[in-house]
Protein backbone atom coordinates (compact mmCIF):
# COMPACT_ATOMS: atom_id res chain seq x y z
CA UNK A 1 0.00 0.00 0.00
CA UNK A 2 1.40 3.11 -1.06
CA UNK A 3 1.87 6.64 0.76
CA UNK A 4 -1.42 8.08 -0.32
CA UNK A 5 -3.46 5.53 0.23
CA UNK A 6 -2.30 4.97 3.29
CA UNK A 7 -2.59 8.90 4.28
CA UNK A 8 -6.22 8.28 2.63
CA UNK A 9 -7.37 5.25 4.56
CA UNK A 10 -6.15 7.25 8.11
CA UNK A 11 -8.00 10.01 7.06
CA UNK A 12 -11.43 8.28 6.61
CA UNK A 13 -10.71 6.26 9.68
CA UNK A 14 -10.32 9.28 11.68
CA UNK A 15 -13.84 10.66 9.54
CA UNK A 16 -15.16 7.67 11.08
CA UNK A 17 -14.52 7.79 14.62
CA UNK A 18 -15.48 11.85 14.56
CA UNK A 19 -19.06 10.60 13.24
CA UNK A 20 -19.26 8.19 15.91
CA UNK A 21 -17.96 10.59 18.55
CA UNK A 22 -20.90 13.21 16.85
CA UNK A 23 -23.27 10.68 16.40
CA UNK A 24 -22.68 9.93 20.51
CA UNK A 25 -22.62 13.11 21.45
CA UNK A 26 -26.03 13.80 19.59
CA UNK A 27 -27.56 11.14 21.20
CA UNK A 28 -26.65 12.31 24.53
CA UNK A 29 -28.16 15.60 23.94
CA UNK A 30 -31.92 13.88 22.38
CA UNK A 31 -31.70 11.62 25.75
CA UNK A 32 -31.16 14.97 28.01
CA UNK A 33 -33.72 16.61 26.06
CA UNK A 34 -35.80 13.63 26.81
CA UNK A 35 -35.14 13.42 30.07
CA UNK A 36 -35.97 17.23 30.43
CA UNK A 37 -39.39 16.75 28.96
CA UNK A 38 -40.11 13.95 30.97
CA UNK A 39 -39.35 15.74 34.07
CA UNK A 40 -41.49 18.75 33.39
CA UNK A 41 -43.73 16.64 32.13
CA UNK A 42 -44.27 14.21 35.14
CA UNK A 43 -43.53 17.36 37.73
CA UNK A 44 -46.09 19.53 35.62
CA UNK A 45 -48.76 16.66 36.57
CA UNK A 46 -47.63 15.99 39.82
CA UNK A 47 -47.24 19.81 41.25
CA UNK A 48 -50.44 20.94 39.52
CA UNK A 49 -52.47 17.83 41.60
CA UNK A 50 -51.94 19.03 45.15
CA UNK A 51 -52.00 23.01 43.36
CA UNK A 52 -55.60 22.22 42.02
CA UNK A 53 -56.79 21.03 45.44
CA UNK A 54 -55.40 23.83 47.22
CA UNK A 55 -56.95 26.50 44.45
CA UNK A 56 -60.35 24.40 44.62
CA UNK A 57 -60.35 23.90 48.43
CA UNK A 58 -59.91 27.90 48.88
CA UNK A 59 -62.66 28.93 46.74
CA UNK A 60 -65.03 26.52 48.65
CA UNK A 61 -63.76 27.76 51.81
CA UNK A 62 -64.71 31.21 50.88
CA UNK A 63 -67.97 30.45 49.09
CA UNK A 64 -68.89 28.94 52.18
CA UNK A 65 -67.36 31.36 54.68
CA UNK A 66 -69.99 31.47 56.89
CA UNK A 67 -70.50 27.48 57.35
CA UNK A 68 -68.07 26.60 59.73
CA UNK A 69 -67.88 22.99 59.39
CA UNK A 70 -67.12 23.20 55.35
CA UNK A 71 -64.41 25.67 55.88
CA UNK A 72 -62.77 23.95 58.78
CA UNK A 73 -62.94 20.88 55.74
CA UNK A 74 -61.71 22.58 53.31
CA UNK A 75 -58.87 24.53 55.36
CA UNK A 76 -57.97 20.37 56.52
CA UNK A 77 -58.01 19.71 52.94
CA UNK A 78 -55.75 22.48 51.91
CA UNK A 79 -53.33 21.24 54.75
CA UNK A 80 -52.78 17.82 53.53
CA UNK A 81 -52.42 18.90 49.70
CA UNK A 82 -49.69 21.80 50.80
CA UNK A 83 -47.74 19.02 53.10
CA UNK A 84 -47.94 16.92 49.73
CA UNK A 85 -46.95 20.02 47.13
CA UNK A 86 -43.95 20.92 50.16
CA UNK A 87 -42.69 17.20 49.92
CA UNK A 88 -42.56 17.57 46.00
CA UNK A 89 -40.40 20.44 46.25
CA UNK A 90 -38.01 19.36 48.34
CA UNK A 91 -37.66 16.45 46.62
CA UNK A 92 -37.09 18.41 43.26
CA UNK A 93 -34.50 20.52 45.47
CA UNK A 94 -32.89 17.82 46.84
CA UNK A 95 -32.22 15.51 43.44
CA UNK A 96 -30.95 19.58 42.21
CA UNK A 97 -28.31 19.62 44.75
CA UNK A 98 -27.51 16.28 44.65
CA UNK A 99 -26.52 16.57 40.95
CA UNK A 100 -24.74 19.52 41.19
CA UNK A 101 -22.53 18.01 43.62
CA UNK A 102 -23.56 20.70 46.44
CA UNK A 103 -24.71 17.77 48.85
CA UNK A 104 -23.06 17.46 52.09
CA UNK A 105 -23.52 15.11 54.93
CA UNK A 106 -23.60 16.40 58.25
CA UNK A 107 -21.53 14.52 61.22
CA UNK A 108 -23.06 14.96 64.82
CA UNK A 109 -24.19 13.95 67.64
CA UNK A 110 -27.66 12.54 67.59
CA UNK A 111 -30.04 10.36 69.20
CA UNK A 112 -30.52 7.13 67.86
CA UNK A 113 -33.47 7.08 70.20
CA UNK A 114 -34.57 10.45 68.97
CA UNK A 115 -34.07 9.80 65.63
CA UNK A 116 -36.53 6.66 65.62
CA UNK A 117 -39.20 8.40 67.65
CA UNK A 118 -39.00 10.89 65.02
CA UNK A 119 -39.42 8.70 62.21
CA UNK A 120 -41.86 6.42 63.78
CA UNK A 121 -44.35 9.64 64.70
CA UNK A 122 -43.83 10.65 60.97
CA UNK A 123 -44.71 6.56 59.57
CA UNK A 124 -47.46 5.52 62.53
CA UNK A 125 -50.32 7.71 61.71
CA UNK A 126 -50.20 6.64 57.37
CA UNK A 127 -49.78 3.03 58.91
CA UNK A 128 -52.93 3.86 60.90
CA UNK A 129 -54.80 5.01 58.10
CA UNK A 130 -54.40 2.03 55.62
CA UNK A 131 -55.20 -0.08 59.02
CA UNK A 132 -51.87 -1.90 58.56
CA UNK A 133 -50.49 -4.15 61.29
CA UNK A 134 -47.46 -2.06 62.07
CA UNK A 135 -44.61 -3.18 64.50
CA UNK A 136 -41.36 -1.79 64.93
CA UNK A 137 -38.49 -4.46 66.90
CA UNK A 138 -34.63 -3.25 68.04
CA UNK A 139 -32.26 -5.37 69.12
CA UNK A 140 -28.64 -5.59 70.41
CA UNK A 141 -28.41 -1.62 70.65
CA UNK A 142 -25.34 -0.70 72.61
CA UNK A 143 -24.61 2.78 71.72
CA UNK A 144 -27.41 4.97 71.50
CA UNK A 145 -25.12 8.47 71.04
CA UNK A 146 -24.08 8.08 67.26
CA UNK A 147 -22.11 10.48 64.78
CA UNK A 148 -23.84 11.17 61.78
CA UNK A 149 -26.53 12.89 59.72
CA UNK A 150 -30.06 12.46 61.54
CA UNK A 151 -32.26 14.61 59.18
CA UNK A 152 -30.54 12.44 55.81
CA UNK A 153 -30.85 9.05 57.90
CA UNK A 154 -34.98 10.28 58.90
CA UNK A 155 -35.14 11.34 55.07
CA UNK A 156 -34.05 7.99 53.95
CA UNK A 157 -36.27 5.78 56.82
CA UNK A 158 -39.38 7.80 56.21
CA UNK A 159 -38.91 7.03 52.35
CA UNK A 160 -38.61 3.53 52.54
CA UNK A 161 -41.71 2.70 55.13
CA UNK A 162 -43.85 5.35 53.27
CA UNK A 163 -43.18 3.19 50.08
CA UNK A 164 -44.20 -0.18 51.89
CA UNK A 165 -47.18 1.75 53.48
CA UNK A 166 -48.35 3.15 50.00
CA UNK A 167 -47.95 -0.44 47.90
CA UNK A 168 -49.19 -2.25 50.66
CA UNK A 169 -52.89 -3.03 49.81
CA UNK A 170 -54.95 -2.30 53.55
CA UNK A 171 -54.71 -4.33 56.24
CA UNK A 172 -51.16 -6.06 55.69
CA UNK A 173 -48.72 -6.02 57.53
CA UNK A 174 -45.35 -3.72 58.07
CA UNK A 175 -42.33 -4.68 60.51
CA UNK A 176 -39.28 -2.19 60.55
CA UNK A 177 -36.14 -3.32 62.55
CA UNK A 178 -33.11 -1.87 63.58
CA UNK A 179 -30.34 -3.03 65.42
CA UNK A 180 -26.34 -2.58 65.43
CA UNK A 181 -23.26 -4.78 64.55
CA UNK A 182 -20.02 -4.14 66.43
CA UNK A 183 -17.48 -2.59 63.91
CA UNK A 184 -13.40 -1.29 63.92
CA UNK A 185 -12.02 1.97 64.72
CA UNK A 186 -14.72 3.36 66.83
CA UNK A 187 -17.72 2.55 64.80
CA UNK A 188 -20.55 0.23 64.26
CA UNK A 189 -22.85 -0.55 61.27
CA UNK A 190 -26.52 0.67 61.81
CA UNK A 191 -28.91 -1.66 60.35
CA UNK A 192 -32.49 -1.06 59.47
CA UNK A 193 -34.94 -3.72 57.59
CA UNK A 194 -38.07 -2.67 56.66
CA UNK A 195 -40.77 -5.93 55.61
CA UNK A 196 -43.88 -5.98 54.22
CA UNK A 197 -46.40 -8.40 52.62
CA UNK A 198 -47.27 -5.47 49.53
CA UNK A 199 -47.82 -5.51 45.60
CA UNK A 200 -43.98 -6.59 45.30
CA UNK A 201 -42.01 -5.60 42.55
CA UNK A 202 -40.99 -7.81 39.48
CA UNK A 203 -36.71 -8.25 39.01
CA UNK A 204 -36.83 -6.14 35.65
CA UNK A 205 -38.61 -3.44 37.70
CA UNK A 206 -35.37 -3.71 40.38
CA UNK A 207 -33.06 -3.09 37.62
CA UNK A 208 -34.16 0.55 37.36
CA UNK A 209 -35.37 1.16 41.27
CA UNK A 210 -33.07 3.74 41.68
CA UNK A 211 -33.44 5.74 38.22
CA UNK A 212 -35.35 9.23 38.52
CA UNK A 213 -39.31 8.87 38.12
CA UNK A 214 -39.37 5.13 38.18
CA UNK A 215 -43.01 4.18 39.86
CA UNK A 216 -44.31 0.45 40.69
CA UNK A 217 -47.54 0.60 38.63
CA UNK A 218 -50.34 -1.85 39.08
CA UNK A 219 -53.97 -2.54 38.74
CA UNK A 220 -54.37 -2.85 42.79
CA UNK A 221 -53.34 0.45 43.77
CA UNK A 222 -54.32 3.76 42.55
CA UNK A 223 -53.58 6.98 43.53
CA UNK A 224 -50.67 6.66 45.17
CA UNK A 225 -48.79 10.22 45.15
CA UNK A 226 -45.21 10.41 44.72
CA UNK A 227 -42.38 12.17 42.08
CA UNK A 228 -40.55 8.85 41.89
CA UNK A 229 -37.91 10.59 42.84
CA UNK A 230 -37.92 8.87 46.40
CA UNK A 231 -35.52 5.90 45.69
CA UNK A 232 -32.98 7.74 43.97
CA UNK A 233 -32.68 10.39 46.33
CA UNK A 234 -32.26 7.52 49.00
CA UNK A 235 -29.52 5.56 46.87
CA UNK A 236 -27.48 8.73 46.47
CA UNK A 237 -27.50 9.52 50.36
CA UNK A 238 -26.53 6.20 51.31
CA UNK A 239 -24.00 6.53 48.92
CA UNK A 240 -22.30 9.21 50.36
CA UNK A 241 -22.61 8.03 53.71
CA UNK A 242 -20.82 5.12 52.78
CA UNK A 243 -23.65 2.91 53.37
CA UNK A 244 -25.33 -0.22 51.39
CA UNK A 245 -28.94 -0.64 50.30
CA UNK A 246 -30.42 -4.47 49.25
CA UNK A 247 -33.77 -5.09 47.92
CA UNK A 248 -35.48 -8.07 48.00
CA UNK A 249 -38.51 -8.49 46.72
CA UNK A 250 -41.34 -10.97 45.05
CA UNK A 251 -44.71 -9.55 43.17
CA UNK A 252 -47.32 -10.16 45.01
CA UNK A 253 -45.80 -11.31 48.23
CA UNK A 254 -43.99 -8.30 49.34
CA UNK A 255 -40.79 -6.18 49.84
CA UNK A 256 -37.22 -6.36 52.24
CA UNK A 257 -35.36 -3.37 52.24
CA UNK A 258 -31.93 -3.93 54.16
CA UNK A 259 -30.00 -0.44 54.91
CA UNK A 260 -26.52 -0.41 56.21
CA UNK A 261 -24.85 2.61 57.68
CA UNK A 262 -21.35 2.67 59.18
CA UNK A 263 -21.42 5.16 61.86
CA UNK A 264 -18.64 6.37 64.65
CA UNK A 265 -20.36 5.95 67.89
CA UNK A 266 -20.05 7.67 71.42
CA UNK A 267 -17.94 5.97 73.74
CA UNK A 268 -19.87 7.42 77.28
CA UNK A 269 -20.10 5.21 80.51
CA UNK A 270 -24.62 5.36 81.56
CA UNK A 271 -24.30 7.19 84.98
CA UNK A 272 -27.24 5.56 86.80
CA UNK A 273 -26.20 7.19 90.43
CA UNK A 274 -28.59 10.28 90.36
CA UNK A 275 -31.54 7.67 90.79
CA UNK A 276 -29.86 5.99 93.53
CA UNK A 277 -32.25 5.33 96.46
CA UNK A 278 -35.47 6.70 94.35
CA UNK A 279 -38.47 4.35 94.14
CA UNK A 280 -40.51 3.97 91.06
CA UNK A 281 -44.05 2.28 89.92
CA UNK A 282 -44.54 1.73 86.33
CA UNK A 283 -47.89 1.27 84.77
CA UNK A 284 -47.17 -0.66 81.88
CA UNK A 285 -49.13 -3.93 80.42
CA UNK A 286 -47.39 -4.68 77.69
CA UNK A 287 -45.10 -7.77 78.81
CA UNK A 288 -42.29 -7.07 76.36
CA UNK A 289 -41.87 -3.57 77.37
CA UNK A 290 -41.96 -5.06 81.09
CA UNK A 291 -38.89 -7.10 79.94
CA UNK A 292 -37.23 -3.81 78.79
CA UNK A 293 -37.90 -2.17 82.08
CA UNK A 294 -36.44 -5.29 84.09
CA UNK A 295 -33.48 -5.12 81.57
CA UNK A 296 -32.35 -1.45 81.96
CA UNK A 297 -32.75 -1.02 85.29
CA UNK A 298 -32.21 -3.99 86.99
CA UNK A 299 -28.67 -3.41 87.79
CA UNK A 300 -29.26 0.24 88.93
CA UNK A 301 -29.79 1.28 92.50
CA UNK A 302 -33.41 2.15 92.10
CA UNK A 303 -36.62 0.42 93.67
CA UNK A 304 -39.07 -0.37 91.28
CA UNK A 305 -42.45 -2.54 91.55
CA UNK A 306 -44.30 -2.90 88.18
CA UNK A 307 -47.85 -3.04 87.51
CA UNK A 308 -50.47 -3.86 84.47
CA UNK A 309 -53.29 -1.88 85.44
CA UNK A 310 -54.28 1.21 86.60
CA UNK A 311 -56.24 -0.14 89.67
CA UNK A 312 -53.15 -2.40 90.02
CA UNK A 313 -51.30 0.83 90.47
CA UNK A 314 -53.74 3.23 92.94
CA UNK A 315 -53.70 -0.32 95.26
CA UNK A 316 -49.48 -0.28 95.07
CA UNK A 317 -49.77 3.75 95.90
CA UNK A 318 -51.87 3.32 98.61
CA UNK A 319 -49.92 0.50 100.13
CA UNK A 320 -46.75 1.73 99.59
CA UNK A 321 -47.82 5.14 101.54
CA UNK A 322 -49.90 2.81 104.32
CA UNK A 323 -45.67 1.47 104.37
CA UNK A 324 -44.39 4.84 105.05
CA UNK A 325 -42.85 4.04 101.46
CA UNK A 326 -44.35 5.98 99.23
CA UNK A 327 -42.82 6.53 95.46
CA UNK A 328 -41.18 9.35 94.00
CA UNK A 329 -41.87 8.55 90.74
CA UNK A 330 -44.90 6.97 88.40
CA UNK A 331 -44.19 5.76 85.01
CA UNK A 332 -47.06 5.58 82.81
CA UNK A 333 -46.87 3.26 80.04
CA UNK A 334 -49.38 1.68 77.68
CA UNK A 335 -51.44 0.61 80.37
CA UNK A 336 -55.31 1.52 80.14
CA UNK A 337 -55.80 4.66 82.23
CA UNK A 338 -57.81 5.07 85.34
CA UNK A 339 -61.68 5.35 83.06
CA UNK A 340 -60.14 4.68 80.24
CA UNK A 341 -57.63 7.03 79.73
CA UNK A 342 -53.98 7.34 80.59
CA UNK A 343 -54.84 11.31 80.90
CA UNK A 344 -57.52 10.86 83.37
CA UNK A 345 -55.32 8.62 85.32
CA UNK A 346 -52.19 10.69 85.75
CA UNK A 347 -54.86 14.24 86.89
CA UNK A 348 -56.02 11.36 89.30
CA UNK A 349 -52.77 10.55 90.46
CA UNK A 350 -51.31 13.58 90.65
CA UNK A 351 -54.81 14.99 92.74
CA UNK A 352 -54.10 12.57 95.07
CA UNK A 353 -50.25 13.18 95.45
CA UNK A 354 -49.08 16.54 93.99
CA UNK A 355 -45.55 15.51 94.92
CA UNK A 356 -45.56 12.42 92.75
CA UNK A 357 -44.09 12.91 89.50
CA UNK A 358 -45.48 11.48 86.11
CA UNK A 359 -43.00 10.26 83.40
CA UNK A 360 -45.40 9.42 80.24
CA UNK A 361 -43.84 7.05 77.61
CA UNK A 362 -45.36 6.94 74.62
CA UNK A 363 -45.03 7.02 71.09
CA UNK A 364 -47.04 9.43 70.48
CA UNK A 365 -46.09 12.53 69.45
CA UNK A 366 -45.33 14.57 72.22
CA UNK A 367 -46.19 18.53 70.42
CA UNK A 368 -49.54 16.83 69.83
CA UNK A 369 -50.62 15.39 73.22
CA UNK A 370 -48.32 18.38 75.40
CA UNK A 371 -51.17 20.65 76.59
CA UNK A 372 -53.41 17.81 78.00
CA UNK A 373 -50.29 16.13 79.52
CA UNK A 374 -49.35 19.18 81.49
CA UNK A 375 -53.07 19.82 82.41
CA UNK A 376 -52.82 16.16 84.15
CA UNK A 377 -49.94 16.49 86.24
CA UNK A 378 -47.29 15.12 83.73
CA UNK A 379 -43.90 16.67 84.00
CA UNK A 380 -41.68 14.92 81.65
CA UNK A 381 -41.72 12.18 78.53
CA UNK A 382 -40.00 9.52 77.11
CA UNK A 383 -39.90 8.83 73.61
CA UNK A 384 -40.83 5.12 72.52
CA UNK A 385 -38.84 3.52 71.54
CA UNK A 386 -36.45 3.92 74.48
CA UNK A 387 -32.93 2.13 75.43
CA UNK A 388 -31.11 2.01 78.42
CA UNK A 389 -29.19 5.68 78.42
CA UNK A 390 -32.97 7.34 77.58
CA UNK A 391 -34.58 5.91 80.20
CA UNK A 392 -32.39 6.21 82.91
CA UNK A 393 -31.74 9.81 81.58
CA UNK A 394 -35.54 10.34 81.43
CA UNK A 395 -36.10 9.70 84.50
CA UNK A 396 -32.98 11.11 85.90
CA UNK A 397 -34.02 14.56 84.03
CA UNK A 398 -38.04 14.43 85.41
CA UNK A 399 -36.73 13.81 89.25
CA UNK A 400 -34.50 16.81 88.90
CA UNK A 401 -37.06 19.07 87.08
CA UNK A 402 -39.72 18.19 89.80
CA UNK A 403 -37.47 19.07 92.53
CA UNK A 404 -36.91 22.26 91.20
CA UNK A 405 -40.46 22.87 89.69
CA UNK A 406 -39.87 23.05 86.29
CA UNK A 407 -42.99 21.65 84.67
CA UNK A 408 -42.85 23.09 80.92
CA UNK A 409 -46.34 24.33 79.33
CA UNK A 410 -47.01 23.82 75.84
CA UNK A 411 -46.81 27.77 75.07
CA UNK A 412 -44.09 29.25 76.92
CA UNK A 413 -45.38 33.00 78.49
CA UNK A 414 -42.97 35.12 77.49
CA UNK A 415 -44.80 38.49 79.33
CA UNK A 416 -41.82 40.74 79.60
CA UNK A 417 -39.12 39.61 77.05
CA UNK A 418 -38.53 40.62 73.85
CA UNK A 419 -37.94 39.34 70.26
CA UNK A 420 -36.22 40.71 67.75
CA UNK A 421 -37.49 39.82 64.45
CA UNK A 422 -35.53 40.18 60.99
CA UNK A 423 -37.48 39.41 57.92
CA UNK A 424 -37.98 41.03 54.37
CA UNK A 425 -41.03 39.36 53.51
CA UNK A 426 -44.40 41.66 54.74
CA UNK A 427 -46.45 38.73 54.59
CA UNK A 428 -43.84 36.18 56.66
CA UNK A 429 -42.87 38.98 59.30
CA UNK A 430 -47.12 39.09 59.63
CA UNK A 431 -47.75 35.61 60.02
CA UNK A 432 -44.41 35.26 62.21
CA UNK A 433 -45.52 38.31 64.63
CA UNK A 434 -49.06 36.46 65.08
CA UNK A 435 -47.81 33.28 65.86
CA UNK A 436 -45.42 34.95 68.32
CA UNK A 437 -48.21 37.29 69.86
CA UNK A 438 -49.49 34.21 71.94
CA UNK A 439 -46.29 33.82 73.64
CA UNK A 440 -46.84 38.01 75.02
CA UNK A 441 -43.64 38.81 73.77
CA UNK A 442 -42.67 41.65 72.72
CA UNK A 443 -41.50 41.88 69.40
CA UNK A 444 -39.17 44.57 67.13
CA UNK A 445 -39.72 43.72 63.40
CA UNK A 446 -36.36 44.83 60.85
CA UNK A 447 -36.95 44.28 56.90
CA UNK A 448 -33.34 43.69 56.38
CA UNK A 449 -30.03 42.44 58.45
CA UNK A 450 -28.78 45.87 58.37
CA UNK A 451 -31.85 47.23 60.11
CA UNK A 452 -31.35 44.15 62.83
CA UNK A 453 -27.86 45.01 63.47
CA UNK A 454 -29.00 48.83 63.74
CA UNK A 455 -31.70 47.77 66.18
CA UNK A 456 -29.91 45.45 68.20
CA UNK A 457 -26.76 47.81 68.72
CA UNK A 458 -28.75 50.61 68.80
CA UNK A 459 -30.41 49.11 72.43
CA UNK A 460 -29.39 48.72 75.82
CA UNK A 461 -28.12 46.12 76.46
CA UNK A 462 -29.76 42.98 77.73
CA UNK A 463 -32.88 44.62 75.55
CA UNK A 464 -33.39 41.57 73.72
CA UNK A 465 -33.95 37.84 74.83
CA UNK A 466 -33.52 36.42 71.75
CA UNK A 467 -32.99 37.00 67.89
CA UNK A 468 -34.95 35.26 64.80
CA UNK A 469 -33.61 35.63 61.87
CA UNK A 470 -34.12 35.18 58.02
CA UNK A 471 -31.21 34.71 56.16
CA UNK A 472 -31.85 35.59 52.12
CA UNK A 473 -32.18 39.40 52.87
CA UNK A 474 -32.03 42.58 50.91
CA UNK A 475 -29.25 45.31 51.92
CA UNK A 476 -27.40 42.56 54.56
CA UNK A 477 -28.09 39.00 54.41
CA UNK A 478 -28.58 37.10 58.02
CA UNK A 479 -25.19 35.88 57.65
CA UNK A 480 -23.56 38.90 57.81
CA UNK A 481 -26.24 40.47 60.46
CA UNK A 482 -25.35 37.45 62.74
CA UNK A 483 -20.99 37.67 62.10
CA UNK A 484 -21.82 41.77 62.81
CA UNK A 485 -24.08 41.30 65.68
CA UNK A 486 -21.32 38.28 67.63
CA UNK A 487 -19.07 40.37 66.98
CA UNK A 488 -20.09 43.68 68.65
CA UNK A 489 -18.33 44.81 71.39
CA UNK A 490 -20.97 44.70 74.50
CA UNK A 491 -21.74 42.13 76.84
CA UNK A 492 -25.02 40.61 75.43
CA UNK A 493 -23.39 40.53 71.79
CA UNK A 494 -22.37 36.69 72.12
CA UNK A 495 -24.76 35.32 74.32
CA UNK A 496 -28.01 36.08 72.91
CA UNK A 497 -29.26 33.43 71.57
CA UNK A 498 -30.06 33.24 67.94
CA UNK A 499 -32.18 31.13 65.42
CA UNK A 500 -31.89 31.28 61.51
CA UNK A 501 -36.31 30.95 60.58
CA UNK A 502 -35.84 30.72 56.74
CA UNK A 503 -36.53 28.53 53.99
CA UNK A 504 -33.08 27.41 53.52
CA UNK A 505 -33.61 24.00 54.91
CA UNK A 506 -30.66 21.55 53.37
CA UNK A 507 -28.31 20.21 55.89
CA UNK A 508 -25.88 22.69 54.72
CA UNK A 509 -27.69 25.63 55.45
CA UNK A 510 -28.05 24.29 59.08
CA UNK A 511 -24.41 23.90 59.44
CA UNK A 512 -23.46 27.10 57.80
CA UNK A 513 -26.24 28.99 59.95
CA UNK A 514 -24.49 27.25 63.14
CA UNK A 515 -20.73 28.29 61.48
CA UNK A 516 -21.78 32.11 61.85
CA UNK A 517 -22.86 32.01 65.21
CA UNK A 518 -26.70 31.24 64.87
CA UNK A 519 -27.76 29.14 68.41
CA UNK A 520 -30.17 26.58 65.74
CA UNK A 521 -32.55 26.61 62.45
CA UNK A 522 -35.85 26.95 62.54
CA UNK A 523 -37.34 25.97 58.54
CA UNK A 524 -40.16 27.58 56.78
CA UNK A 525 -42.89 26.96 56.61
CA UNK A 526 -42.75 27.24 60.48
CA UNK A 527 -43.67 24.54 62.24
CA UNK A 528 -45.45 26.53 65.04
CA UNK A 529 -44.90 23.76 67.71
CA UNK A 530 -41.39 23.23 66.76
CA UNK A 531 -40.68 27.24 67.30
CA UNK A 532 -42.82 27.31 70.73
CA UNK A 533 -40.16 24.40 72.13
CA UNK A 534 -37.58 26.32 70.51
CA UNK A 535 -38.60 30.00 72.21
CA UNK A 536 -39.58 27.83 76.08
CA UNK A 537 -36.13 25.93 75.51
CA UNK A 538 -34.10 28.97 74.65
CA UNK A 539 -36.02 31.55 77.27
Amino acid sequence: MDESSLALKQQNEELRRENEALRLQLMETQNANLAKETFLSNMSHDIRTPMNAIVGMTALAKKHIDEKGRVSDALNKIEVASSHLLSLINDVLDMSRINSGRMSVAEELFSLGDLLHETLTIVRPQAEQRHHSFRFDADNIFAEGLYGDPLRLRQIYVNIISNSVKYTPEHGEIVVSVSQEEAADGRCTLVFTCRDNGIGMSEDFLQRIFDPFERVTSSTLSGVEGTGLGMSIVKKLIDAMGGTIAIESTPGRGTLVTIRTPLRYESVPINAAPLEGERLLIIEADEAMQALYRQYLGDSALSFTIVSSSSAAVSAITEADFRGEGFSCAVLGRSVGHNGSIFELASYLHKADSALTLVLVSDLDWEEIEYRANRSGISAFIPIPFFRKSLINGLAHALEASDTGDVASAIPDLTGRRILLAEDNDINREIACEILSVTRAAVDCAANGQEAVNLFLGSAVGTYDLILMDIQMPVMDGYDAVRRIRAAQRDDAGGVPIFAMTANAFAEDIARARACGMNGHIAKPIDVNLLMQTLRQAL
